[in-house]
């Protein structure tokens, strides 16, 4: 019967000290900085790009002018002198 008046006694003190109030005390010291996290993976590569379009044709050019005529041309050696006679003709050309 001991025991049981004593859990008795201590089951009413716990069942009192939570109706009384306190009033609080001073605040704490602040307590200190935590450390710095470590630092995270690197991230993945981007995907490649795409290839760029092709550009577009360009405009035909402008015709060229028509040249200029030519220089006259030399006057050519005059010809052989012919022969009188049926026998052979023998032709020399100038120098």
């Amino acid at each position: 019967m001991k025991y049981s008046n004593l859990i008795a006694a201590t089951l009413m003190t716990l069942a009192l000290s939570a109706c009384m109030t306190v009033p609080p005390g001073p605040a704490g010291p602040a307590g200190a900085t935590g450390s710095t996290g470590a630092m995270g993976n690197t991230g993945a590569t981007g995907a490649r790009g795409y290839t760029g379009y092709t550009g577009e044709t360009g405009d035909t050019g402008d015709t060229g002018a028509t040249g200029r005529s030519g220089a006259k041309g030399n006057t050519g050696s005059t010809g052989s002198r012919g022969s009188s006679s049926d026998g052979t003709v023998v032709i020399v050309p100038s120098r």
